[in-house]
């Protein structure tokens, strides 16, 4: 039977992306709802399971983005009464963290661009890292990390800037802080929100031309480290 995954957007070009060449594999259907565009939150009870992706605004930015008042509610509701299988991206590592008692702040330090993420100790042997290699260059656009996890977390992998990078949040949700969706298209998705593409240049190591190619040329190789985390995730939460 097909698993049907709700996925809160925040934004169009922060989708499941490449996932969604992946989800026939796993009889996956994605149901996705933009937050920010007005779509309501529908009862999580009709749900398989639960993705909640990127986004340029911040967690604690309630007034501007009210709708991050029931998103945060929504989560917690979905992980820690219904058990949901969970997924958060980016924002959504953000949100999960903050939902269920953590903290995110805005620290000072940034990664934009490539970076390598590594297992933690507990992370070594955890089977949502199967077959990934000890050290993955992934795609990184953050300003603002989890500093402090939620009680019952296990952070599985860390950054030489974040030392949150990979989480599990009691049995079946999980988060990252780095992008695996990123696919043919995110990047151009990306241009299109105002600031972007200053917040690329200025951040960058070497401007905006070298971050896109630099992730353009790594692309293959993300997407199939890409397909690997979705193969995990689904072995692990559907089993």
């Amino acid at each position: 039977m097909k698993k049907n995954i709700l996925v809160f957007k925040h934004m169009p070009s922060q989708n499941p992306g490449i996932f969604r060449d992946f989800a026939e594999k796993q009889n996956v259907n994605f149901v996705e709802i933009d937050l920010h565009a007005g779509e309501k939150i529908p009862d999580l009870k009709n749900y398989d399971g639960l993705w909640v992706m990127g986004g340029s605004m911040n967690v604690w930015e309630e007034e501007e983005f009210p709708w991050l008042v029931a998103e945060k509610e929504a989560i917690r509701y979905a992980v820690d009464d219904l058990k949901m299988p969970f997924l958060g991206i980016c924002l959504g590592h953000q949100l999960l963290a903050v939902a269920m008692g953590g903290k995110a702040l805005n620290t000072g330090k940034y990664e934009v661009g490539l970076f390598e993420i590594e297992p933690t100790k507990e992370g070594i042997n955890h089977p949502l890292l199967n077959n990934l290699k000890d050290s993955e260059k992934w795609v990184n656009a953050h300003l603002v990390e989890v500093v402090e996890a939620p009680k019952d977390s296990i952070i599985l992998a860390s950054s030489d800037v974040c030392k949150n990078h990979v989480m599990q949040v009691g049995d079946n949700a999980f988060s990252c802080q780095f992008h695996p969706e990123v696919c043919s298209h995110t990047l151009d998705g990306w241009m299109q929100i105002p600031g972007v593409p200053d917040f690329f240049e200025e951040l960058s190591v070497n401007g905006l031309d070298e971050l896109t190619n630099s992730i353009t040329d790594n692309l293959v190789i993300n997407n199939k480290a890409s397909s690997v985390l979705f193969d995990n995730w689904c072995n692990l939460v559907f089993k």
